[in-house]
């Protein structure tokens, strides 16, 4: 079994920063995919960015150039550091680490971050 726990979410105004940390605990295995999802209220749930524990990132076309994974896989967080931000990001914003070998993810519960403009 896997536990994350999300932390740093907050409000914060138009063009202001924000910084996410997820960590998880449990059964790592090494070889994973860490992430960061959103979800509106009304929408689906969409892909932030992941990073593998390779290093290798990937980041939704709305977010490039102003938010950065990175990882410590020797803690086994994930961190999220958002600038610029807009209303848009307003969201819930969902750890995710996904096992390719077990083909599983687990979920955090959740971190509020709520833009103003």
């Amino acid at each position: 079994q896997v536990q994350l726990v999300e932390s740093g979410g907050g409000l914060v105004q138009a063009g202001g920063s924000l910084r996410l940390s997820c960590a998880a605990s449990g059964s790592i295995f090494r070889i994973n995919t860490m992430g960061w999802y959103r979800q509106a209220p009304g929408k689906q749930r969409e892909l932030v960015a992941t990073i593998t524990s390779g290093n290798n990132t990937n980041y939704a076309d709305s977010v490039k150039g102003r938010f950065t994974i990175s990882r410590d896989n020797a803690k086994n967080m994930v961190y999220l550091q958002m600038n610029s931000l807009k209303p848009e990001d307003t969201s819930v914003y969902y750890c995710n680490i996904y096992f390719p070998s077990w083909t599983r993810g687990y979920w955090g519960q959740g971190t509020q971050v709520t833009v103003s403009s």
